[in-house]
């Protein structure tokens, strides 16, 4: 999205009654079928469309949204008045991934729903129960009560090739059924802004609104990609679209369902992108890889013997393009696992071997999502909070860049009781600066059950306290 004077957006997130966003897909492990005439080609695209769109529904959302107008009067810690809710509705896409009811869509089209309502390509109606979601790949899970549905097969998005033919199938503007038709653009797209894990399927299947969710699917029918976003001058399709890959969702869905969460790898060093001016500075041979700026105590690296200034380029012999891709390298992986990478210290080959741990943010959220009914559970129990990224920004359309921010509250906690909210940046806790994440969580640890945990917050740019007290 540079090198033009268009200045191009990435439109995902829910509209008032509509969902905007877009996307694209990606394939299995199969010899690529050659395409002898367009007339056996167009016969392929309608089989492929006739057998995935029975699989494919229209998810309407509704979401309760609460104006509030900042109160001239003297009420405790500058708190706001609350103004009557009302209702805005959204609408995406979804794919059935198994025959009993469980449907793959993108977390903005859930996220903070009260009601979810799907409807199948037969127009038969049901109640939509959100089971799980990881923001951190804009995944989501939902349920309908039902036997014997319609599914989409899975494909191995690893195998997608550039050029290659795909089928977008979705509800965009509301026009449920819609199936459109374009190529494979590029693979492995980051630092599109749309989440924090990001390894996108590019394509120029048009994608509008209301395809968020949906299925990007190859000649033969595999589902090898979730659709997500659009990158667009005008928020219509213009021939950029972007999917989840298929291997990422599904790792993402099976670790929800399994454990609640998504458990990822974590390298427990910081790393950035090799340019051409670093390239010459660390005498590399190309411009790729991940340099190694910092080395967590006691994590993954460091275990490993890695250095700042270290430069990996290969992950069990797989080329390191940037620090993006080694990250989800990492992230993908199966904790415990053990991993080579060759690096480049000094200007010379090195090897290390990576044992891989849990990400401890993910453990940390686990914990602070027990029940808040608990009779010794902490003041802030049902709160999940991360640090604020530029994504993430985006996404929440937040006023600051940098900080930890409170991504989910669990109705009826103490915290939600006490008038925090998702999208407050925590400035303090306790009259103590709050810079990010590991900070907040060395402070919160120490609060007991009957303690106050006092909160300085930053809401869309009004600054506030929140007191919340233990019981």
């Amino acid at each position: 999205m540079v090198g033009s004077n268009v200045l191009l957006r990435v439109v995902i997130g829910l509209g008032v009654g509509g969902a905007l966003l877009a996307g694209t897909g990606l394939a299995e492990n199969r010899a690529i079928p050659p395409v002898a005439s367009g007339g056996e080609l167009q016969a392929q695209v309608k089989v492929t469309a006739t057998k995935v769109i029975p699989a494919v529904v229209s998810i309407a959302s509704t979401v309760m949204v609460r104006d509030q107008a900042f109160s001239d009067e003297a009420l405790p810690f500058g708190l706001f008045k609350d103004v009557p809710s009302r209702r805005q509705y959204g609408q995406g896409s979804g794919v059935i991934v198994s025959s009993d009811g469980y449907i793959m869509t993108n977390n903005h089209v859930i996220a903070d729903a009260v009601d979810v309502e799907v409807i199948l390509a037969d127009r038969r109606q049901f109640k939509g129960r959100v089971v799980a979601t990881d923001p951190k790949t804009d995944v989501a899970v939902v349920k309908i009560q039902a036997t014997n549905l319609p599914t989409v097969t899975w494909g191995d998005s690893s195998t997608l090739a550039v050029g290659e033919f795909v089928l977008a199938i979705g509800n965009p503007l509301g026009l449920s059924r819609s199936v459109t038709f374009g190529i494979v653009s590029a693979v492995g797209r980051a630092d599109v802004g749309v989440a924090d894990f990001e390894d996108f399927i590019q394509t120029d299947a048009p994608i509008n609104p209301g395809n968020s969710g949906g299925a990007l699917v190859t000649l033969n029918g595999e589902l090898v990609g979730i659709n997500t976003a659009i990158a667009s001058p005008t928020g219509g399709s213009v021939g950029v679209g972007f999917a989840i890959p298929s291997n990422m969702a599904r790792a993402a869905m099976q670790s929800l369902l399994k454990t609640g969460h998504v458990v990822r790898g974590f390298l427990g060093a910081s790393t950035q992108d090799v340019t051409p001016i670093l390239g010459k500075v660390f005498r590399l041979p190309d411009v790729k890889g991940a340099i190694v700026t910092d080395v967590q105590a006691k994590g993954s690296a460091e275990k490993a013997g890695l250095k700042r200034g270290d430069v990996i380029v290969r992950f069990d012999g797989r080329d390191v393009m940037d620090s993006g891709h080694l990250r989800n390298l990492v992230a993908a992986s199966t904790i415990g696992s053990k991993h080579r990478l060759d690096l480049m210290r000094e200007s010379k080959p090195y090897q290390a071997e990576l044992v891989v741990q849990e990400a401890p943010r993910e453990r940390v959220k686990k914990n602070q999502a027990a029940s808040s009914s608990a009779a010794t559970a902490h003041p802030l129990t049902g709160v999940v909070f991360d640090d604020v990224t530029a994504p993430l920004a985006r996404q929440m359309d937040l006023a600051v860049t940098s900080g930890v921010v409170v991504t989910d509250i669990e109705e009826g906690s103490l915290a939600e009781s006490s008038g925090l909210q998702p999208g407050d940046v925590v400035l303090e806790l306790n009259r103590q600066p709050v810079p990010n994440f590991s900070v907040f969580q060395r402070l919160a640890d120490p609060i007991k059950p009957s303690d106050l945990a006092l909160l300085l917050v930053n809401r869309q740019g009004n600054v506030m306290y929140i007191p919340v007290k233990g019981e």
